[in-house]
């Protein structure tokens, strides 16, 4: 039988679902959850949007050992409408991607965990067909 390691357990939620919170003093939205707002509110949890806008974007050639296989790894600041977030960005090589294009939040594989090498797997974002 093979354990998944605690640590991948507890952040399940947060890898397989796009999850925010949001302020139920002053309505601002926050990627990833917090408990509590910076203006003294109380935080809910929100389901955000699958869809968004990319902002900005930059290549990442030098990679972890990890990501070595799929180098070049491009990473973009992404707008849901409601919040901002970073995320890892597929499907698409640097020369085609596009500040301003739509993405959409897609589930890949992101990479192994503890010594039996258990595949973990998480949110990226494609580009909208």
């Amino acid at each position: 039988m093979v354990r998944t390691p605690p640590v991948v357990w507890r952040s399940r939620v947060h890898r397989y679902r796009l999850v925010g919170s949001k302020c139920k003093s002053c309505g601002e939205v926050y990627y990833p959850k917090i408990f509590s707002c910076p203006c003294g509110g109380e935080a809910e949890e929100v389901e955000l949007p699958k869809v968004g806008r990319l902002i900005s974007y930059s290549v990442v050639y030098a990679v972890d050992e990890e990501s070595r296989d799929r180098s070049p790894v491009i990473v973009g600041l992404i707008d849901l409408g409601v919040t901002r977030l970073v995320g890892e960005i597929v499907d698409v090589t640097p020369e085609e991607v596009k500040s301003g294009m739509h993405v959409e939040a897609v589930f890949r594989r992101i990479g192994e965990a503890g010594e039996r090498g258990v595949i973990v797997y998480g949110l990226k974002f494609r580009p909208v067909m």
